[in-house]
Parts: C-alpha cells; sequence; structure tokens
C-alpha cells in the first residue's frame, strides 16, 4: 500500500452530489444518488462496493459513455480540472477523452476489435486526436507498448487480439488508454479476470505509470486485496450511495459502517483451516497419466503443437474437495474438461467405479455421463435466456427417465437446497441476480445426482461478499451429499478456505500437491512460492485479520 501523499492542488476529478436515474420500474429511483468524490494528482481512488452499487454507473457518466435514455443525470456536477463536463455536447466530450480522460475496461475480448492489429488499434486514437504523421504515431504507438512492458513490440504491433495472452491483451488497453497522456484514469475492474501473477503485474504497471505521470486513477474493484495493494483512498458505494469514504489504512483497517465492515469480513483469509483427512474414504474419481496435446503436423512437417496436460495424476475421495490452481494456461480447466469428456483425452485413464471413461464410445459413455456434473465460471452464459429455470433443471433427470412431475419436484427441493424458493422454477434467467444464477447452475448440476461435482472458476466472476455465500454453499452440498469436488480456480484466497488438498499446476504438469495448509504454509516448488506471493493484499487479509476459518 502507498503513503505518499497526493499532489496538492485543484483536483483533477471531482464528483459534486451527482444524482442519475433508473428507467421506470427499476428496482430503485436512482441508479446513483448524491455521490461526492475527489481524484487528485498522483493519486489512486479505489470504488468498491456490490453490484449493483453505482460503481460503473459512476465512472460511465464522468466519461460521457452511460446511454443517457436509460440513465439520465438530474442533478450534481462532475468537474474535469475544475470544468463542469456534464452537459457538454458528445463532440465535445469525445474530444476529451483520450486527450484529458481514459478508460480500461474489464474485459479487453469485449472492447478490442477483433479484425484490427493491435498496433493499428493503439494508432487510430492518435489519428483521431493528433496532427502526426504515420510514421510518428507507430513510434509513439511502440512507445507506448514498451511503456506498459510489452515484450517484442514491434512484432505484437502486427498481431491480433486473439494471438495475445489475456495479461497481453490488458497492457494493450492501457497503451491506448494511456498514449494521449491523459490527467485521469479510469479502470473498470481490469484485473478481474486474470490470474494472481498476471493481476499482480498489472496492478504494479498501474501503480509505476500513474507515478511516472502523475495521474489521477479511478479504480473500481470488488476485490479488497487489490484495494489493500493499491488505493490512497477508498470510496464504498452500496445501492447507488456512498456509504463510507476516507484513506485506505482508516478504511480497511478501522471501517466504520456495517456494510463496510461485511465486505471486509467476506474477503476469505489466505492462512487455510486445519481440515480433518479423508484417506479412508473410497476414491470416487482416479486420473492416471493423463495426458492431451493439441494441434497437427504442417503440410511440410511443421505446425504449433501445445501439450496441455502432462501425465496428470489424481485422486477426489468422496466428501473431499481438491483444488486445482494455476496460472491461465496451465492446464486447470483442460484436465476438467477432459474428465468430463468435453474433449477427448490423448492418452491416460479417468477412472469411475472402475470404470475407465476415456475407452468408453458415445453411447457406452452416456450412463456415466449423469455421475460427474460441471458449474462453468460464468452463470450468464450457463442458461438458457429463453427457457425458465424449471426447463433449465429438469431437463436432464427428465433425458435419463425421470418423469416430469418427478424432476419437478426434485427442482422444487433442491432450489430450497441452494437458498431459493422454489416459484424460481417459472422465472426466467434474467430475472435474477449473477449469484442467484450461479446458485441455480449448482442446482441444475445437484438434480443429476452426480458422485463428482466439478467448479471450474465458479465464483471467480461474482462479488466478494454473493462469493463467500456461495462459497459456503459449495461446501454444504458437498457434505450433505457426501460429494468429491474438484474445484478449479486462479483465487488462492478462496482455495485456501474451501480445499481439503491442492494441486498446483504449471505448463500442463503438476508440480505440487498435499493437504492445503501445509501446502499453504510450506510450500515445496518455486512456482508454489511465486504464486502465494503474488496473491494481492496478502498482508492485510491474512491471520492476524480474523481466526482462520471464520469464512467456511
Amino acid at each position: 500500500m502507498r503513503h505518499d501523499s497526493p499532489t496538492a492542488g485543484v483536483p483533477v476529478l471531482e464528483i459534486r452530489g451527482l444524482t442519475v436515474t433508473l428507467p421506470p420500474g427499476a428496482d430503485r429511483r436512482y441508479a446513483i444518488e448524491e455521490v461526492s468524490l475527489t481524484v487528485g494528482a498522483g493519486e489512486i481512488v479505489c470504488i468498491v462496493g456490490e453490484s449493483g452499487s453505482g460503481k460503473s454507473v459512476t465512472a460511465f457518466t464522468v466519461m460521457g459513455l452511460a446511454p443517457r435514455k436509460e440513465l439520465k443525470p438530474v442533478a450534481g456536477e462532475v468537474l474535469l480540472h475544475g470544468r463542469d463536463i456534464l452537459g457538454l455536447p458528445e463532440r465535445e466530450l469525445r474530444r476529451l477523452r483520450g486527450e484529458k480522460m481514459a478508460m480500461i475496461f474489464q474485459e479487453p475480448m469485449t472492447a478490442l476489435s477483433p479484425v484490427m492489429k493491435v498496433g493499428d488499434q493503439i494508432a487510430e486514437v492518435l489519428e483521431i486526436h493528433t496532427e502526426l504523421g504515420p510514421r510518428e504515431r507507430r513510434e509513439r504507438v511502440l512507445a507506448a507498448m514498451r511503456d506498459v512492458n510489452l515484450p517484442e513490440p514491434e512484432r505484437l504491433f502486427h498481431s491480433y487480439p486473439h494471438q495475445l495472452s489475456g495479461g497481453q491483451r490488458q497492457r494493450v488497453m492501457i497503451a491506448m488508454a494511456l498514449v494521449l497522456d491523459p490527467a485521469l484514469l479510469i479502470a473498470d475492474e481490469p484485473t478481474t479476470a486474470l490470474d494472481v501473477t498476471t493481476q499482480a503485474q498489472i496492478l504494479e504497471l498501474v501503480k509505476s505509470i500513474q507515478r511516472r505521470h502523475g495521474m489521477g486513477v479511478m479504480f473500481i474493484t470488488h476485490d479488497f486485496g487489490v484495494v489493500a495493494e493499491i488505493a490512497d483512498r477508498v470510496v464504498v458505494m452500496r445501492e447507488g450511495r456512498v456509504v463510507e469514504q476516507g484513506p485506505a489504512e482508516q478504511v480497511l483497517g478501522r471501517p466504520r459502517h456495517p456494510y463496510t465492515r461485511m465486505l471486509i469480513d467476506s474477503v476469505p483469509s489466505l492462512t487455510p483451516p486445519e481440515r480433518p483427512t479423508r484417506e479412508d474414504a473410497e476414491p470416487a474419481l482416479e486420473v492416471r497419466r493423463l495426458n492431451k496435446v493439441y494441434g497437427h503436423s504442417g503440410w511440410f512437417g511443421g505446425g504449433r503443437v501445445v501439450h496441455a496436460a502432462k501425465d496428470v495424476d489424481l485422486t477426489v475421495r468422496r466428501g473431499e474437495t481438491l483444488g486445482v490452481v494455476g496460472e491461465s494456461g496451465s492446464g486447470k480447466s483442460t484436465v476438467a474438461r477432459c474428465i468430463v469428456r468435453l474433449v477427448d483425452i490423448t492418452s491416460g485413464e479417468v477412472l469411475i467405479d472402475g470404470i475407465d471413461l476415456a475407452k468408453l464410445r458415445e453411447g457406452a459413455l452416456r450412463p456415466y455421463r449423469r455421475l460427474v456434473q460441471i458449474v462453468f465460471q460464468d452463470p450468464y452464459r450457463s442458461l438458457n435466456p429463453r427457457r425458465t429455470v424449471g426447463q433449465s433443471i429438469i431437463e436432464g433427470p427428465m433425458n435419463f427417465g425421470l418423469s416430469r412431475r418427478e424432476a419437478l419436484e426434485r427442482a422444487a427441493r433442491l432450489l430450497e437446497v441452494v437458498g431459493l424458493s422454489a416459484d424460481a422454477l417459472d422465472r426466467f434467467p434474467h430475472q435474477f441476480s449473477g449469484g442467484q444464477r450461479q446458485r441455480i447452475c449448482i442446482a441444475r448440476a445437484l438434480a443429476m445426482e452426480p458422485q463428482i461435482l466439478i467448479a471450474d472458476e465458479a465464483v471467480s466472476a461474482l462479488d466478494v461478499s454473493v462469493q463467500a455465500q456461495v462459497l459456503d454453499l459449495l461446501d454444504e452440498v458437498r457434505r450433505r451429499f457426501d460429494l468429491a469436488m474438484l474445484f478449479i480456480t486462479h483465487d488462492l484466497r478462496v482455495a485456501a478456505q474451501i480445499c481439503d488438498r491442492i494441486m498446483v499446476m504449471w505448463h500442463g504438469q503438476v508440480v505440487e500437491q498435499g493437504p492445503t495448509a501445509r501446502v499453504f504454509r510450506e510450500p515445496a516448488h518455486e512456482y508454489t512460492r511465486r504464486l502465494l506471493a503474488a496473491a494481492p493484499g496478502r498482508h492485510a487479509f491474512g491471520a492476524e485479520r480474523r481466526e482462520a476459518g471464520d469464512h467456511v
């Protein structure tokens, strides 16, 4: 956490009593109400709160990107270097965007054009806002790419977004935002989808660039670990209002508002509780020497081959949770998809009840598909928007012979188990929050009465308080149904609190595994030590904050 004082003088950004209306029929009248905050030069202000708190509406209103027919400012001021920009015409706002203020979005794959080379996309900003010629634009773009530590800028200049890693795409977005040296940078959840080491690199990059350029930064996040790493000041929002703000040390260490305390208490500790071993329990899933190779030879013997999983061995016992951790590209999700047979393995065994699923053809495999169910990361894309919740839950059991009446009765019971009422059966996914949708996905998986539940980054997109509730739910259904759970995550805090054992993957290989408490306390492999060292806020939210195990 930084301790240096922000530059004195007129704030880069000052928001005074900003109120923005929601469309008629919304769950409340205002998206944000009487919001006031400042961002000084050389200062990082983190805005935190759950989904629907108004964080992003505040940022998009400042940038002039909020749809004014749906989100209409009706009171207040937005001052950029003392000038009220709230009522400016679109042409003037477009000029200010890039020259004076810029924004980094959460998902670079949707923010970048897939059909333009990344160098051209950065150069387009210069073409719109400057009189530079093609050669000068190219040199400025390459300098910006070097500034954000992109490797081989000359090569990446001619690459398309899909040819870059997630961290590299986010660096391109940062380079695009900073190429005109704006006074205000707004970052909207820019590290949420990144693994822990890439996240640490991006956070350090934002801090170093902010120091060099003296910018004011408004950083929107729901991750208090990120807040602890970079914030000078913190603004806490709830249901459109600011409920608390102040220096980071005060808000994190001595929160005044109950809502702030609840959010902080929901942050999982990095210190795992001691959990009883289940070595005497029957193995529900065994994977032996699993290999998955992607790629093929070219016309002349070339071609790219990727060994996504190399000789992976794992065992998950009934009633046990095995956590699989590692960076993007480590092979975690590949192993999960091989187990579920969403992809065919290259070699190895996947054993359930002594039957090798890897060798079964689709017809013979069908009875075993019921035994392994998976909950994916994004509940918004996991449910068919045109089907009611009931239709989504009963489809699987009815395909395996259950009558409609029995399937609906089971669905109603399971909705109660996951904390929703049975009347949710007749509603559609868009009528639920993200956390509620993930509960529905869990109920759908349980409706198949599986032996093994795979959670593939199932809580990484959720707010910290909703995440805590879903983790508690997963732990409860594991105990209640004696499930074997394979829990895939890049969030070491989550893994610390829910997993009995941990398996660390790197470049497709298992480099370390063992009881969670032992691996976190005494990591044997250098890569495991690097992962633990990169966890944001590891000092602010460790064992000294509260007793280990309070969360789950």
